[in-house]
């Protein structure tokens, strides 16, 4: 959860950041800020529940990059269709879809970076407590 909520974080900010710029409306641009990043953290819980199944981890797509881009496709169509249905504007919905997660994928990909050397960090700290506990102690 608290990965998902760091990240929450960042795209909160860029999300308002994008739609200000694109509207020149601090009213829509809350909105569209407020709502498109809740819904993309929603979509991104479950996004992280399907990488962190067992067959998924330990098979050859469980790379940073690949991971990124299935992310990237969910973001894309979750901005597009927020923006729209918020503005009724095809070309912000576009535009928003089209800025707002590419901002966001490279800063996914280095919040995934980050948390994959921690996710690392921790079970190398656990093997090797594991391991102390087993050797021999005379």
């Amino acid at each position: 959860m608290k990965k998902t909520i760091s990240f929450a974080a960042i795209h909160f900010t860029v999300a308002f950041t994008v739609a200000y710029l694109l509207t020149g409306d601090i009213i829509i641009g809350s909105l569209i800020a407020m709502i498109e990043p809740m819904v993309n953290t929603v979509a991104f819980y479950f996004h992280e529940k399907v990488w962190q199944s067992k067959t998924l981890k330990q098979s050859r797509f469980s790379t940073p990059i690949r991971k990124t881009v299935s992310f990237a496709i969910v973001h894309f169509s979750v901005a597009f269709s927020v923006v729209y249905l918020l503005t009724g504007d095809v070309l912000i919905g576009s535009l928003m879809a089209m800025i707002e997660p590419a901002i966001n994928t490279m800063a996914y990909y280095f919040h995934e970076r980050v948390w994959q050397r921690k996710d690392n960090s921790q079970e190398e700290k656990h093997q090797h407590t594991w391991l102390d506990a087993m050797a021999c102690q005379h």
